[in-house]
């Protein structure tokens, strides 16, 4: 399936990020740019086929670039990354994805923290409530939620070996898809703008990229800015299924 790789958002009257694969309506402005199309079924291999080519002038590409949260938690994303063998880009651009850099995000399916991580994940890799805490609120916990999301990533990508597109794909689907459809991307619209949204990010965070020159963002004495990821077709997803 080939698909456009351009992102688009725009920041509202609130302060609001609100990013997307698609424009949805013109509000929304492209401030990344891939190449003109990509294979989404061959992104393996270091996600080849997106160039990102970022608009520097864009206000939300410097949010992107640069967020708070970005710089807070950067200790505890090296420090899993070295220990589960995750590239640190990676594990930036699966939080830029599914929270925009917020640690007390939850979504509509109960997913928890900066890295969206189940609460059935969690406890299927050994996390468990206590009388001090539930599975839920230890969720919020960033270094719990970092250091669950790297171990998770470690196993798809041991599970679709040089396929981190596929890898990407599960941690949005679940593995049981990917393997539905025959180690592809699965049909699904919100997991194929899924990968596309990483994969623009990963390359976006690479070493040497963008993400690691100097950008001044100015308003350092604003509160940090929400960020909203919306992914057309996000409500044909089945539940999302995890590792035994």
């Amino acid at each position: 399936m080939s698909a456009h790789a351009d992102v688009y958002g725009y920041i509202d009257t609130d302060g609001m990020a609100h990013v997307s694969t698609e424009k949805l309506d013109d509000r929304y402005q492209l401030f990344m740019r891939g190449d003109a199309t990509f294979d989404s079924d061959k992104i393996a291999r270091g996600v080849p086929g997106v160039t990102v080519k970022p608009n520097m002038s864009s206000p939300l590409m410097q949010l992107m670039l640069q967020h708070p949260n970005l710089k807070k938690y950067e200790a505890m994303v090296d420090q899993s990354a070295r220990e589960f063998s995750v590239e640190p880009a990676l594990l930036k651009a699966i939080m830029a994805a599914e929270s925009g850099f917020n640690p007390t995000a939850v979504s509509p399916k109960g997913a928890i923290g900066l890295m969206q991580i189940m609460p059935e994940t969690a406890e299927r890799y050994g996390v468990q409530g206590d009388r001090r805490k539930t599975i839920q609120q230890k969720l919020t916990d960033p270094k719990i939620n970092i250091r669950l999301a790297a171990r998770y990533l470690r196993d798809l990508q041991v599970l679709f070996p040089k396929r981190l597109e596929l890898a990407i794909a599960s941690y949005n689907a679940g593995e049981r898809a990917v393997q539905k459809y025959n180690n592809q991307i699965p049909p699904y619209p919100e997991t194929r703008n899924y990968v596309q949204l990483v994969a623009q990010f990963y390359q976006l965070y690479q070493p040497g990229g963008s993400a690691n020159n100097n950008v001044d963002v100015g308003n350092k004495g604003e509160k940090p800015r929400r960020i909203e990821i919306i992914l057309p077709g996000r409500r044909s997803m089945p539940p999302p299924t995890s590792i035994e």
